[in-house]
């Protein structure tokens, strides 16, 4: 059995005054979750903008780039 499984079984045991004790917290997880994707993105944004290589802003064409990843448009 899944670890989701176990959590399911356990939640679905729990009398509801607990259901409601016990759903902020899953919403909290859930909040962190997105936060950490928001701040690994921003840090990417970040590294790019603060990245010194003069070439950084050079771009190609999706077809150039197709040619050189070998895929055929």
């Amino acid at each position: 059995m899944s670890e989701r499984e176990q959590a399911k079984q356990i939640i679905d045991r729990l009398p509801e005054y607990e259901i409601s004790l016990l759903l902020p917290f899953l919403k909290r997880v859930e909040f962190d979750d997105e936060l950490k994707d928001d701040l690994y993105c921003e840090k990417l944004v970040e590294d790019y903008l603060n990245d010194p290589s003069p070439d950084k802003h050079e771009t190609i064409t999706l077809e150039e780039l197709a040619r050189r990843e070998g895929i055929e448009l």
